[in-house]
């Protein structure tokens, strides 16, 4: 687990430091340029002679021009060489791409730190209104300027990308050239704080960036830092070093996929000044291990310790649901399933049973509350289908069930239009919708584009755990808590893959011991934080030994116990 913070939260604890704490704000600035400049090192040492990219073709000679001009021609050999000479002088070269803000200073003074250092040629770019400079930028911009350095101009703009590059001037043409031919490039575009779209010479840059090794300053450039929303472009980073804690944006929606390697560090703030800032308020971590681990099953404990669950689930067509959510709950430690189908498919399903132990449903529905109410928690969706009949008797459970209850597909579908029966539930309840059936129960629109809000405000309104399936899964609880998840990945979106999730949450929810482990206090949301990581985990292991095209929804409840063993207590 490690903490994020909010872009707010940020700007506030940079301030408290600089002001209350006296920490000198170039100090910190220095300290952010050292961890980029040593990241850059890193990736730039040893490194192998690079070709030009078509950045560098921009001057070829089109076959209905006139013939070029001696001066044309002359302008064409020394951008040639510019290119060419790459191959000659392997030394790394490094662009620096600043904005006007302090994480451009940032950017000057990783430039500065990489000259300083010797080994590598360093051009920086300053893209924007230098009236806008920060005073700190502009100290930095000094510094840059007595080490021999400079703080050049970027004027480049590729909104019309044909035309830009048919009235390119010789010295744009040289700088496109010259940046074709570079090993790294640092974005210090924009810092946490940018709210709208990138445009004009930052798009440029940002494109210029794209395809090249990079290392982006606190968060990609455009990329909003609390939804991950890109802002018309961003840029696509090779690493991203963040500092004091990570961002939001770093691990969910479209920002999650532009970070690459995300390294954290610390530029100086005093710890007990961030423990200060964040002490009292609703956790909101990235989970990169579990909460705390599984501990030892106890050794005096019977199957019934370990939860009955109780799984409805299943419809013609979808005979699969039920048997890969009861297998899941099993290989993630539940004691006993009972998993209630539909007569007509039940002897599909019991053949596939070979631990669960399926039964027709009742058509009394009395008899079927008797069976569910000898459960620990009841999982309820997988695959249930959307009669009207099914959509009744999940509202009728819903509303007569006092043990926890997982929503998952169908059973969140039922809820549609109804949402007022989960707000009289007062057992736990927990759903697991993608964003499709999150869309449908709350009538937000598609793309959900702040994903962590709309869980966080979803489960504190509704008095209930949201597992908003997807990239950087985000579970939310009433308090406001959240946990945003960084494993699995694209081999794991085939049909299927939900049902096991959900087995594995109910499974985790109904073992007490698992709650008795935890510090005090309820501990639930934690536990479906678990499950989805445990989930994620399996799917990466899947795509390592079988490749994201191949792997099954069955293979991650194979890779299940690997997973476990590995966080489970010896």
């Amino acid at each position: 687990m490690l903490p994020l913070a909010t872009a707010a939260q940020m700007r506030e604890l940079d301030r408290r430091a600089i002001e209350e704490r006296g920490v000198p704000s170039l100090e910190l600035m220095e300290h952010a340029a050292q961890a980029v400049a040593d990241t850059v090192w890193e990736l730039i040492q040893p490194n192998e002679s690079i070709c030009a990219s078509s950045i560098g073709v921009i001057m070829m000679h089109k076959k209905d021009a006139p013939p070029p001009t001696d001066e044309e021609q002359r302008q064409s050999e020394e951008i040639r060489e510019i290119v060419e000479s790459k191959n000659t002088d392997p030394t790394p070269r490094v662009a620096v791409f600043c904005g006007p803000g302090n994480n451009g200073g940032d950017g000057v003074a990783c430039a500065r730190l990489l000259m300083e250092r010797g080994g590598c040629h360093v051009r920086a770019f300053f893209v924007g209104d230098r009236a806008k400079m920060t005073p700190d930028e502009k100290t930095m911009e000094d510094k840059l300027t007595a080490a021999g350095g400079r703080l050049e101009d970027f004027t480049i703009d590729l909104t019309d990308r044909e035309t830009a590059e048919a009235t390119f001037t010789f010295e744009q043409q040289k700088i496109s050239a010259w940046l074709s031919t570079c090993d790294c490039m640092v974005d210090a575009l924009f810092g946490i704080g940018l709210i709208r779209p990138v445009t004009g010479p930052f798009a440029a840059a940002v494109r210029l960036m794209n395809g090249r090794t990079v290392v982006s300053c606190d968060i990609p450039s455009g990329v909003n830092a609390g939804t991950g929303e890109i802002l018309g472009e961003a840029v696509q980073a090779t690493k991203t070093v963040t500092f004091t804690r990570p961002k939001p944006g770093l691990y969910v929606g479209e920002g999650a996929a532009r970070a690459g390697e995300v390294r954290t560090v610390d530029i100086g703030i005093p710890h007990d000044l961030e423990w200060e800032l964040f002490r009292g308020l609703p956790r909101l971590e990235m989970v990169n291990s579990p909460n705390g681990g599984l501990p030892r099953r106890p050794s005096n404990a019977h199957k019934g310790a370990f939860g009955k669950l109780f799984i409805l689930a299943g419809s013609e067509g979808y005979t699969g649901a039920p048997v890969l959510a009861a297998r899941a709950a099993l290989r993630t430690g539940a004691g006993l399933v009972y998993l209630g189908v539909p007569r007509d498919i039940y002897p599909i399903v019991a053949v596939k049973c070979d631990e669960a132990m399926p039964f027709p449903l009742p058509e009394d529905y009395s008899a079927l509350l008797d069976r569910v109410w000898s459960c620990d928690i009841a999982l309820i969706g997988p695959g249930l289908g959307r009669a009207p009949e099914t959509e009744k008797l999940v509202l009728q459970l819903l509303a007569d069930l006092e043990c926890p209850v997982v929503l998952d597909a169908d059973g969140i579908n039922a809820l549609s239009g109804h949402i007022d029966v989960l707000d009289r539930r007062t057992a736990l309840t927990v759903l697991t919708p993608h964003e499709g059936e999150f869309a449908r129960l709350t009538g937000c629109e598609l793309p959900v584009k702040d994903r962590l809000s709309a869980a966080r405000d979803f489960a504190r309104d509704h008095g209930c755990i949201l597992v908003l399936k997807g990239r950087g899964t985000v579970t939310a609880a009433p308090d406001g808590s959240a946990w945003v998840n960084t494993t699995g990945g694209p081999g794991m979106a085939k049909g299927g893959s939900g049902d096991v999730l959900a087995g594995m949450v109910a499974a985790l929810l109904g073992q007490e011991h698992l709650r008795r482990a935890r510090r005090v206090g309820d501990n639930t949301a934690e536990l479906a934080a678990d499950a989805v990581f445990y989930h994620g985990a399996a799917g990466d292991a899947c795509a390592r030994t079988l490749g994201e095209y191949a792997m099954l929804p069955t293979d991650l409840i194979e890779a299940i116990p690997q997973v476990l063993r590995q966080w489970s207590e010896t």
